[in-house]
């Protein structure tokens, strides 16, 4: 039955409690519904019950909100009001689904209001139902024709539905009724003129486009954007000599922008390399301070004519002191010939300013300034880096140091070269020297927060952060506050490597909590843009929303979330008495005591850190109490505390793998490590189905993959050793692996591969690995080939050599100590300064010390 309508005393309370709702007061709200509800006669009218609901959600008391909404509903199901508001309670919990019925339910009892159809058009675009959101759009615009959000909200859902006819007639329709005088620049008309271009442009009306930007380029803001659509346009219509001059205005304009250059040489179809180059000569003559005119030629040049040029870019940069130089000049490294031609010109550079400050003993006039020969050392430093010659690049890197100590580029580049070594710890202690050079300066600060981290470093990288975050708050918190998403992803690194997999994840789910922030965050944009009419970028929001999660910083945190809960499939975390059991098997008396007692002071040393972590939380969250209005306070609402041990002793972590898992199927399937990670999941639930699935997608991408062999041959070994399968399911899998195995037996096809991947060091590390695997019999033989350092090697680096060191120490190849021992000295010769190489100390002996030794390294397989 419906609820007794309002006298007009309630009534008024009742649009008093609408108001105060309106305007966040919603303690004052709660009073007038108290003073509705007191009356006994409207003691059970729905639709107060439910507003008070709804403004006791608003206030963080949820579960009291949901009984007082339903209790309205139940008493008057046919008001449109309850049903809206119980739409807007099941939007604040993220229950778009939920709410659109409970709006569609409010419009069949009140099918023109409008603002329940504005809330519906919302959830429908925040969910892409662009069908259902172009009927409502349609309904609002028949309601309200006057308006311009219903013009810009119809054309939009055509626009997104690819129906670019339809929405460039809306458009044209709503423009002509805009009285903007041609002589006046309006801006939100501009926008509404450059939108209707965007459209005719993605729609391929290449002549309408251009047509439409000349006539209205007078009234538009942006006439940078005015002069590229019409470059643009003219190339896409095939006449050239009018956008050759459109691509020389815009280099006038700016003479930096590499696409103007591809869009000249377009439009003026130079065919032979002269001609190329005498048109960069050209604009190196209007425009003598720039510098692409002069770089861009060294990407086609050879020979004589190449060092000629090189030679000339060289003297001046370095002559002006330019730090980015080689940065400038790294593309350039694919080629072996440029690379040896652009070694000698600096080294003979040098060796000359050495002896008689000029480039060349040869020369007269001017000398060099002293500052020429540190930025030439400097750029041989980062030259011989880029090679993989790393004692040459330390010489010439502390030479520079030696000339000029307090250049922080110098310190910088040092730590750089000892990353790349393998040296994270000297790394760090470079970073942090060229950080106290500059300690106003965010950039070095965050850098060397960076190497910290990945030099497990977590306590000193947090309080080199904290030197820029919010004051009277932990660094680590402050950082989680602000999305910094790279240094949480490092800390999830580091954490990883230090086997904490509780605070790893923790700083995993705070990623993905990011992410869904940002997500949620453009219900403030649908409205926003279009009383803006900024259309372009709401647009472009729109479709960067849409593949939020192919983001790197959401691969990398979901990437390390599933292969932690691997680990914690494979090994489930143990009681503190039997980890001491499994650490303690090889160690004497002498070394047991000692070890436990080290493991007291750092339990109690953790609990003391946890305890102090508890009361700075406490403490934190009365600062921002006292700080904030109640009503704001309360409104936020807490979120589940992440607790790092829950989290790494969760029940079901496939299943929890799996939630991170899916956005990558969805939005990254073209990285092969997707499909291998989602094999490595399936693989341990026995789908077998998805599992092939999985390493069919990853071999369309890459057939020759190390990982994916590995893959392979573990699926047909898992396939084969259960008979108990469906026929169905057995019948496809059996065809399907013989499509993948060539019809080879695993032996066969496991030789054929390290056959075809002799000079590979990480495709061999694989065959082993599969070869111990399928005979543990022939371990020596796995080893040898996994252990190849030979000159034919050629990804002999300190990245695949360190995760061969890992395989040889995880098991892979059983008990192999010995050969470890051996591998590691012969890597020390080759990397001496590599820290994973170096020989462990004494108390670090046993197997699982060697183990934990390797793992501070284990970043170097990632960051290299």
């Amino acid at each position: 039955m419906p609820s007794v309508p309002l006298p007009p005393k309630e009534g008024n309370l009742f649009k008093r409690v609408l108001k105060c709702y309106e305007q966040k007061q919603y303690k004052n709200g709660l009073k007038f519904c108290k003073m509705i509800l007191s009356n006994p006669k409207f003691a059970e009218h729905g639709e107060t019950l439910a507003m008070k609901g709804l403004t006791l959600n608003c206030l963080g008391k949820k579960e009291e909100a949901y009984e007082f909404v339903r209790k309205g509903l139940r008493n008057d199901v046919k008001s449109h009001v309850c049903w809206h508001v119980y739409g807007l309670l099941q939007r604040s919990d993220k229950k778009y689904d939920e709410a659109i019925k409970c709006y569609r339910n409010a419009l069949k009892l009140d099918k023109d209001n409008l603002q329940i159809l504005r809330d519906l058009s919302l959830l429908q675009i925040q969910m892409r139902d662009l069908e259902g959101y172009r009927e409502t759009r349609y309904q609002l615009l028949q309601l309200r024709p006057t308006q311009r959000a219903s013009w810009i909200g119809y054309a939009i859902a055509y626009h997104l539905l690819k129906d670019y006819d339809m929405a460039l007639k809306l458009l044209e329709e709503f423009r002509q009724t805009q009285q903007v005088p041609l002589n006046k620049i309006d801006f939100e008309y501009s926008e509404l003129i450059l939108y209707q271009n965007q459209v005719m442009r993605e729609a391929d009306l290449f002549q309408e486009s251009l047509e439409h930007i000349e006539t209205y380029e007078k009234q538009i803001c942006d006439k940078l954007a005015v002069e590229e659509i019409k470059g643009e346009m003219l190339l896409k219509l095939g006449r050239l000599k009018e956008a050759s001059e459109v691509f020389k205005n815009l280099i006038d304009r700016n003479a930096e922008n590499w696409c103007y250059y591809e869009g000249l040489e377009k439009a003026l179809q130079l065919s032979t390399l002269e001609e190329r180059l005498q048109i960069y000569e050209e604009i190196s003559k209007q425009h003598p301070r720039a510098i692409s005119p002069r770089r861009l030629p060294l990407n086609l040049v050879p020979g004589e004519k190449f060092r000629e040029l090189m030679d000339s870019f060289l003297r001046v940069n370095f002559s002006k002191g330019c730090p980015p130089l080689f940065t400038t000049l790294k593309s350039l490294y694919y080629n072996t010939e440029k690379i040896s031609v652009i070694q000698e010109l600096v080294t003979n550079y040098e060796a000359s300013l050495k002896t008689c400050d000029f480039f060349s003993p040869y020369e007269n006039g001017e000398k060099e300034p002293p500052t020429t020969l540190l930025w030439v050392q400097y750029f041989l430093a980062q030259h011989f880096d880029k090679l993989g010659q790393y004692s040459l690049a330390l010489d010439y890197i502390n030479a520079a140091i030696a000339n000029t100590p307090t250049l922080i580029e110098l310190f910088y580049m040092k730590a750089k070269i000892y990353k790349h070594i393998g040296n994270l710890k000297e790394a760090a202690k470079w970073m942090d020297e060229a950080q106290s050079l500059d300690t106003a300066d965010r950039f070095i600060n965050s850098k060397c927060a960076k190497y910290m981290l990945r030099a497990n470093m977590i306590k000193e990288a947090e309080e080199m952060c904290s030197k820029f975050t919010r004051e009277g708050t932990s660094a680590m918190e402050n950082l989680n506050e602000m999305q910094c998403m790279w240094f949480q992803t490092e800390c999830i690194l580091a954490y990883q490597r230090l086997g904490r997999y509780g605070d790893a994840l923790k700083k995993c789910h705070e990623v993905e909590r990011h992410f869904l922030e940002i997500t949620d965050d453009q219900f403030d944009f649908h409205t926003y843009c279009m009383r803006k009419m900024t259309l372009r970028a709401y647009v472009d929001l729109l479709r960067l929303e849409d593949m939020l999660r192919r983001h790197v910083f959401y691969f990398k945190a979901a990437r390390s979330a599933i292969e932690i809960y691997l680990k914690l499939y494979d090994n489930p975390l143990t009681n503190e008495s039997k980890q001491q059991e499994i650490n303690s098997e090889n160690l004497s008396a002498k070394e047991l005591k000692k070890m436990l007692s080290k493991q007291r002071r750092a339990q109690k040393k953790a609990k003391l850190e946890e305890e102090k972590k508890h009361a700075e939380r406490e403490r934190q969250q009365k600062n921002q109490k006292k700080k904030r209005d109640d009503e704001e306070e309360e409104a936020s609402g807490l979120k589940e505390e992440l607790i790092p041990e829950k989290l790494e002793r969760i029940e079901n972590p496939l299943e929890e793998a799996i939630k991170f898992l899916t956005p990558l199927k969805n939005l990254v399937a073209g990285n092969i490590e997707t499909h291998l990670l989602a094999f490595e999941i399936y693989f341990r639930k026995g789908k077998f189905l998805l599992m092939l699935q999985s390493v069919k997608r990853a071999f369309a991408i890459d057939s020759n993959n190390p990982w994916l062999h590995e893959c392979l041959i573990k699926f047909s070994n898992s396939v084969s050793n259960h008979s108990n399968l469906p026929d169905i399911v057995s019948k496809v899998l059996s065809q399907e692996i013989q499509k993948l195995f060539f019809n080879k037996d695993l032996e066969s096809f496991n030789e054929d591969f390290l056959r075809h991947n002799a000079t590979s060091l990480q495709h061999l590390l694989s065959g082993a690995k599969m070869m111990y695997f399928l005979d543990k019999s022939r371990q020596e033989k796995a080893i040898a080939i996994a252990t190849r350092l030979d000159e034919t090697i050629k990804d002999k680096n300190v990245k695949i050599l360190i995760k061969v060191s890992e395989a040889l120490l995880d098991g892979s190849f059983g008990n192999c100590n010995s050969q470890y021992e051996e591998y590691r000295m012969a890597c020390h010769n080759l990397f001496p300064f590599t820290s994973a190489f170096l020989p462990a100390v004494k108390e670090v002996g046993s197997h699982s010390a060697a183990l934990n030794h390797m793992a501070n390294y284990d970043v170097l397989a990632n960051e290299i």
